[in-house]
């Protein structure tokens, strides 16, 4: 039997540096410090009630469901009883704060960013030539061919190919500025002309645009959008010394 490998503190850092992950972790640390010390700075606290129920939450939502199963997750992960707890307290204060930063701010900006929020069902076929995607548009409008059809011809991604085309409930954000432009402006049902992009030539039949409505869904969306667009910034005004030693 070989003998076993014993990792030290030095080990993983030492790793975390070849697999060059030290910015990514030291932009998780800032966010940590900021974060912390913004709640202390608006007197944010965690009752010991809050941070049982968490508890049990973060044990629930990892199917940890009893002593021993927690025990080993613990192990695996490297983590003390008081680091668990750490981790639970971290995930109270993120939204607290953030409740506190913003709660009276979610309808605002929710009417000036409406059309953000707005939702588009769609289907879209990827071309490479664009001459045949004009003629596959040209087919379709006058009826010689569906889109459906073009779907089931021309798209290689099997799964995608099944499914016609269909992309789902997207936003604006997860388009490409000059399809979502043109997506979001049609009266749907709509089949777009063509559209050229670094990608190709994209055949789009938009099904129906979504309006958004401020719901429970929406309003923790714009809580997390708020929190993680306010974190960017004061990350991005900090200094940050690392001191390895």
């Amino acid at each position: 039997m070989s003998q076993p490998i014993t990792i030290t503190k030095e080990d993983i850092l030492q790793q975390v540096k070849l697999s060059c992950k030290i910015p990514e972790l030291v932009e998780q640390i800032v966010s940590r410090k900021i974060i912390l010390a913004a709640a202390e700075e608006a007197g944010i606290k965690v009752e010991i009630e809050e941070l049982q129920k968490a508890a049990d939450l973060f044990r629930l939502t990892n199917k940890l469901t009893n002593a021993e199963d927690t025990w080993k997750w613990l192990e695996k992960h490297g983590l003390s009883i008081d680091e668990f707890e750490e981790i639970v307290y971290n995930n109270i204060i993120i939204g607290k704060l953030i409740q506190h930063l913003f709660a009276d701010k979610i309808e605002p900006y929710f009417f000036e960013n409406q059309l953000n929020y707005a939702g588009v069902v769609m289907y879209e076929v990827v071309l490479e030539d664009e001459d045949l995607a004009l003629e596959l548009f040209y087919a379709v409008k006058e009826g010689e061919m569906s889109f459906f059809d073009v779907a089931h011809q021309y798209i290689q991604d099997v799964e995608l190919r099944r499914k016609g085309g269909y992309l789902g409930v997207l936003r604006r954000q997860d388009l490409k500025p000059e399809i979502s432009a043109a997506v979001f402006a049609a009266e749907a049902p709509q089949f777009l002309k063509p559209i050229v992009t670094s990608k190709g030539v994209h055949l789009i039949f938009v099904e129906d645009i979504i309006k958004p409505e401020l719901d429970d869904k929406l309003r923790r969306q714009i809580f997390t959008d708020l929190g993680l667009n306010w974190l960017k910034q004061q990350v991005n005004e900090v200094g940050v010394n690392m001191n390895f030693e």
